[in-house]
């Protein structure tokens, strides 16, 4: 590795319904790219838990991190037109938000650097929060669910245009329908959308 190298990077978001969970959950499959000559980064983000916030802050924070690698890409080796976003659960909700939505940008950041990826790699993640009745479910006290969900809901978001995505689901998943069905309408607008199982594993294979 030097910093004049332009490699593609990938930035991973851990899982924990964007209330717990830390970045090591995807120090091997960060160590794994690594030795597969990627730039891997394992981001933190706000949780309800530890900074008491909701969903939206998680994905400014989302957001936040992709531009910081786009930001920084001279210094880290890294093609800024090759960063894909990751994660799992939550965290493939926000990796999905960052390529998809608009809302939640930081204010305090230079917009001109683009927060969204070139790629999206899911890890059985949440793409349907009507479905799931995420609004309903928000904590009390803390935000108005029912009005910040609509903007942060990936299958609200679905159009032509969007970056090369890949979704990775155990077949006891309840939310993988949500997935297949993210994929028929993506590749029906002539994206490119993969969905790939795994025989038997429930959530958070």
């Amino acid at each position: 590795w030097k910093a004049a190298d332009k490699r593609p990077a990938i930035v991973f978001f851990f899982g924990g319904g964007w209330k717990n969970g830390t970045t090591a959950q995807f120090l091997n499959q960060a160590t794994y790219l690594a030795t597969r000559g990627l730039v891997a980064v394992r981001a933190d983000y706000r949780v309800l838990s530890r900074q008491q916030t909701t969903a939206e802050s998680a994905v400014e924070d989302a957001k936040s991190a992709v531009r910081w690698v786009r930001s920084r890409a001279g210094e880290l080796g890294v093609d800024p037109q090759r960063i894909v976003a990751s994660g799992g659960s939550a965290g493939g909700h926000l990796a999905a938000c960052t390529g998809m939505t608009d809302a939640f940008e930081a204010k305090s950041e230079d917009a001109k650097v683009s927060s969204r990826p070139n790629a999206m790699v899911l890890f059985n993640p949440a793409l349907d929060l009507a479905a799931l009745e995420v609004a309903e479910k928000w904590p009390e006290g803390k935000g108005d669910g029912k009005a910040i969900v609509p903007h942060i809901d990936p299958a609200r978001f679905i159009k032509s245009g969007l970056v090369p995505t890949v979704v990775f689901f155990g077949t006891a998943d309840r939310m993988l329908d949500h997935a297949r069905a993210f994929a028929d309408k993506s590749k029906a607008l002539g994206n490119r959308c993969e969905v790939f199982t795994a025989a038997e594993p429930p959530h958070g294979f």
